[in-house]
């Protein structure tokens, strides 16, 4: 290897490792200021920009239920479409276009729903869907592990309810509760 490609191969290095150290800066400085994104589960309209807008392959932003307050239906309407051809529980009728939702039979008439997560893509079809006709209990939220908490979060900037916002570190989810109920 000649002298002027190794010092060129020398310099490209110098400045990746440069730029990563500039990029984890950042990063580590809007951690550091102990605020995180998070979405605001009352003022969330259930656009789906959540599922695009993320600056990740796949968005940070997770569907979760708060069991507390889910009625345990039959037909969940965050789980099957709202308004069924037929009132029956087909998989033609299930709503998340991922099969993120797990339906599990706990009793009659009583199922219990659970989000497969990682399959989750944060379009909150079933959020829109239990927020209509149903009690609420699914909701939007923007999973820290996953959210490399940007200085200027891409969804929080095309999000049309303005609920997107920074809160403390010690305080990162606004889950929906009973007690919360607005």
């Amino acid at each position: 290897m000649k002298r002027r490609d190794f010092m060129k191969l020398a310099f490209r290095g110098a400045a990746a490792v440069g730029l990563g150290g500039v990029l984890a800066g950042l990063v580590r400085r809007a951690r550091a200021d102990g605020t995180v994104w998070q979405i605001d589960p009352w003022k969330c309209t259930q656009c789906g920009r959540c599922a695009t807008a993320c600056v990740l392959e796949q968005s940070a932003v997770k569907c979760v239920h708060a069991f507390d307050m889910c009625g345990y239906c039959e037909l969940c309407t965050g789980y099957f479409e709202p308004q069924p051809d037929a009132l029956n529980t087909g998989a033609e009728n299930q709503l998340c276009p991922t099969g993120a939702i797990q339906r599990h039979f706990v009793e009659d008439p009583y199922y219990e729903y659970v989000i497969d997560e990682p399959l989750c893509v944060g379009c909150g079809k079933c959020v829109k869907g239990c927020t209509m006709f149903g009690n609420g209990s699914l909701h939007l939220q923007i999973r820290h592990e996953l959210c490399v908490n940007c200085n200027d979060c891409s969804i929080a900037r095309v999000c049309p309810a303005d609920a997107i916002h920074r809160v403390p570190v010690n305080q990162p989810y606004r889950f929906k509760s009973r007690e919360n109920v607005k």
